[in-house]
């Protein structure tokens, strides 16, 4: 599974697991499954293939 351009080796995951997994904050990114934007209320059943390749992006505030 590719996740932001790294390979990493998950195996029946869903996207809410990933999220945790790298200490994100589900309510603070966006997470495109093979260039197409998921949903939040699918985050948690959304089950990940090997072969996916995700994005996440995180939003940052400033001024």
């Amino acid at each position: 599974m590719i996740i932001n351009g790294k390979e990493y080796q998950f195996k029946d995951i869903t996207i809410k697991e990933v999220l945790k997994e790298f200490n994100l904050n589900e309510e603070k990114v966006v997470v495109e499954v093979n260039f197409e934007i998921i949903p939040k209320e699918q985050y948690g059943n959304f089950i990940l293939k090997q072969n996916d390749s995700l994005e996440v992006i995180s939003f940052v505030g400033g001024g």
